[in-house]
Order: structure tokens, then C-alpha cells, then sequence
């Protein structure tokens, strides 16, 4: 019991300030688009949605340069090794001003590709064309903001994430008003508010580095940054987790492409109950960043027994988070739902699908927590490989070769790749994580 109290300590300081974190990201989209739902002309509002859907799969795409930052980050700080740790974040800085130059020469064709896409009206790809055309100059505050995270987490400091995503999304929200509402920009205004947000949180970023972690700077040569070895894991590690997120993109995406098959009202009913699960996750990502945190430190100290504590004490949180949010969905589905939407047969034919997002946080939470451990452990061959066989082996053919209805299919296959993802990283874990340290590195030994 005592050696729980430190380790549950510990994962609450890393989660809730990641939990803060999280919560605005949501909120920044819902903003966004009342602010353009107010005005008189509905493609605005289109051109936003579609705008952010193509920096959407950019980001997201780009993940990794947070994901892959926090376990090598989390590992030289539990082998107390400074030179590494600053290492490790001038590489990722150098690399997302690489990626980010690569994204604004190439973004005329990523527009296009974008809006190719979609069979939106005309009006609609104009003013979507014009709001990428101005916030893809966010993209370098935006990729180096990815580091700064993944950073400032795998050395067990969550504030700082927080800080800058408070004082990000505030002055986002405060621009983007000024530049809609004042300067009569509609669209074009939220980019600008989007661009301006992003560079200043960027300079508070760099502040806070020179503030907290000043003891670190030292001179580092080109050559170090870039060390053939180092850099190929790095590119190993990451690239594994971008194969890994484009399945999790292929089946969020599959599930919207097969709703809005089905009809219109079964597209407007899935993306309200899939806003359920966004939330959930969101708030569950706080505990998956503190075991990435946690994992990448033991990992680097080589501690057997805490890593297993770690691991054993974040899947109970997520256990517990999982239960609450089923209660809470159990209990306020309906009302939630009704504050969502006023459409009353839109009302009625969500209740029977209401059940799959009761049971959706139990099935799901430990894919979650497993995430956080394996990026942790920049254990990304097994994560790559855990997603190949939930989406192929498991999600594909569950919704293809079920004989029931299209949505429960839907549904069924959705949440059976949660609990695959889940399933297959628990069955990985021995070898994949816990074999990283010599077993004689238990406590029991000393």
C-alpha cells in the first residue's frame, strides 16, 4: 500500500493537468463553429468545417512528433541523461520546421486535394480555399507546439501542456471574435485568429523552456542532431505510429462515409453520439499522458516493479473513469442528446443507439491506457502491429460478414476494433514492454 500512494500521486499530478489540456480541444472546435453559425451565410460555416477537416488528418497525421517526443524524452529523463534529453528536443524542433516547410510549399495540392474530396457547393470551396490558404501559416508554431508537448510531458511536466493549450485556445477564441465580428473577415477571420493564437503560444512555449529548464542549454553540432543511429530509431519509432494513427483515421473516416450512406439522419445521429465518445477520450487521454510519462521514466531507470505498478494502478483509473462515464451516459444520455440537437425525429431515433455509447467506455478504456504505456516505451513496432490486426483482422470483417443491420454492424465493428486494440497490446506487453528491463531489475533483488 505504501509503495501505491507515490505511484497514484504521481499519475494523478501528470492526469489532471492533461485532463485541463484535453478538454479545450473540443471546446476550440464548438466555438469555432458557433462563431460562424451566427452569421447570415451558411458556407461559411462549410468552409470551416472543411478548412479544419484538412489540418484535422495534417495534425493528426503528425501526431507522432508529440507521441514519439514523450517516450524518448521520458527515458533520458529516467536515465538522468541531460545531454539526451536536450538532444532529443532540438531533433524534434529541427524536424517539424522540416515537415512544416514541406507543408506550406506543398499546400496548394493538398488544398485542392481536400476539396476534391468532398461535393461541397462552390461558394463553400472559395472561402474553405482561402481559410487554409491563411492559417497553413500557423503550420511551424503549430508542429513545433506538437514538441514543445511531448516534451515538456516525458519530463513530468504536465503545467506547462496546459498552460499554453488555456492561453492558446482563450486568445484563439478572443481573436478569431475580434477578426469575425469587428473586422467583418467571416471565414478568413478564423484563420487569422487560428494563425495569431498559435505563434503567440508558441512564444510563451519558449519562455516557459528558458524559464523551467534553462540548466539544460548547452552547444549541440549538427553532427549530433544528426547522428545516423538516433535519427534512424527516431524515424523507426515515429513511423510506426503514423502507420498506427492512419488506421485509427481509415476507421473514424469509414465510420462517417458508411453513416452518411446510410442517410441523413443516421450520418446527423452518429455524429452526435460519436461527440460521447470524443469526450470520453479526451478526458481518458489525461491518464494514457501520464502513463506515457511514467513508462518512458521507468523504462529509462530500469524499475520493474514501478513500471508494473504504473501500469497495473493506470489501467484501474481508467477502469474507474470508464464506469463513472458509462453511469453518467446511462443516466443523462438522452438529456445530453437533447441539448445537442432540437431535431425531434433526429431525438427519437437516437434512443435505441444511445446503448452502444453506455457500453462504449468500458470496452474502450484500456485501448487507451495501452497506448499511452507503449508510446511510453516507444514500443511502436507492437503498436503498429496491434492496430493492423484490429482494423484488418477485426474491424473489416466484423461489418462486412455480420448479418445484421447496417448501423448495428457499424456499431459492433467500431467497438470490437476498441476492445481489439485493447486485446492485442495486453497480449504484447510482456515482450514488448516489460521485456525491456531485465527482470533482475525487480526491487525484490534490490
Amino acid at each position: 500500500m505504501e509503495a501505491v500512494r507515490p505511484i497514484n500521486r504521481k499519475i494523478l499530478k501528470l492526469a489532471l493537468p492533461n485532463i485541463v489540456s484535453n478538454i479545450t480541444i473540443p471546446l476550440l472546435g464548438l466555438v469555432d463553429t458557433a462563431l460562424m453559425g451566427h452569421l447570415d451565410n451558411v458556407a461559411y460555416l462549410g468552409a470551416i468545417a472543411l478548412g479544419s477537416m484538412i489540418f484535422n488528418v495534417i495534425y493528426w497525421s503528425l501526431g507522432f512528433l508529440r507521441m514519439g517526443t514523450v517516450g524518448f524524452t521520458a527515458q533520458a529523463l529516467g536515465a538522468d541523461d541531460k545531454k539526451q534529453q536536450l538532444l532529443i528536443f532540438r531533433r524534434g524542433i529541427l524536424i517539424s520546421l522540416i515537415l512544416s516547410t514541406i507543408i506550406i510549399l506543398l499546400h496548394p495540392w493538398i488544398i485542392q486535394l481536400g476539396i476534391d474530396m468532398t461535393r461541397s457547393g462552390e461558394e463553400v470551396k472559395i472561402y474553405a480555399q482561402e481559410y487554409v490558404r491563411i492559417r497553413i501559416w500557423a503550420a511551424p508554431a503549430s508542429l513545433a507546439l506538437l514538441v514543445f508537448s511531448g516534451w515538456f510531458l516525458g519530463m513530468h511536466n504536465a503545467v506547462f501542456p496546459m498552460l499554453i493549450a488555456v492561453f492558446g485556445n482563450i486568445l484563439n477564441i478572443a481573436l478569431s471574435y475580434f477578426f469575425v465580428y469587428h473586422l467583418n473577415l467571416n471565414s478568413a477571420g478564423a484563420a487569422w485568429g487560428t494563425v495569431g493564437a498559435q505563434w503567440l503560444s508558441l512564444g510563451l512555449a519558449i519562455y516557459l523552456f528558458h524559464k523551467k529548464f534553462h540548466y539544460l542549454k548547452r552547444k549541440t553540432t549538427f553532427n549530433e542532431l544528426l547522428k545516423i543511429n538516433e535519427l534512424t530509431n527516431f524515424f523507426k519509432v515515429n513511423g510506426n505510429i503514423f502507420i498506427r494513427t492512419l488506421g485509427i483515421i481509415f476507421v473514424i473516416s469509414f465510420f462517417t462515409i458508411q453513416s452518411a450512406n446510410i442517410d441523413d439522419y443516421i450520418l446527423a445521429i452518429n455524429t452526435i453520439l460519436f461527440q460521447f465518445f470524443l469526450f470520453f477520450s479526451f478526458m481518458l487521454d489525461g491518464f494514457a499522458n501520464a502513463a506515457e510519462a511514467m513508462t518512458g521514466e521507468y523504462i529509462g531507470s530500469k524499475s520493474l516493479s514501478k513500471l508494473r505498478l504504473t501500469v497495473r494502478m493506470n489501467m484501474l483509473f481508467g477502469l474507474a473513469f470508464s464506469l463513472i462515464f458509462s453511469a453518467i451516459y446511462f443516466l443523462f444520455g438522452d438529456f445530453i442528446f437533447s441539448l445537442l440537437t432540437s431535431n425531434e425525429e433526429v431525438i427519437q431515433r437516437a434512443k435505441p443507439l444511445l446503448f452502444w455509447v453506455i457500453i462504449m467506455p468500458p470496452i474502450s478504456f484500456a485501448a487507451f491506457i495501452y497506448d499511452g504505456i507503449f508510446i511510453g516505451a516507444t514500443a511502436s513496432q507492437a503498436l503498429r502491429n496491434g492496430m493492423f490486426i484490429a482494423v484488418v483482422g477485426v474491424f473489416v470483417p466484423i461489418f462486412f460478414l455480420t448479418p445484421l443491420p447496417e448501423i448495428s454492424r457499424l456499431w459492433i465493428a467500431f467497438l470490437s476494433f476498441m476492445a481489439a486494440r485493447g486485446a492485442t497490446l495486453a497480449l504484447f506487453m510482456k515482450t514488448a514492454v516489460y521485456g525491456q528491463i531485465p527482470s533482475s531489475n525487480d526491487e525484490r533483488s534490490g
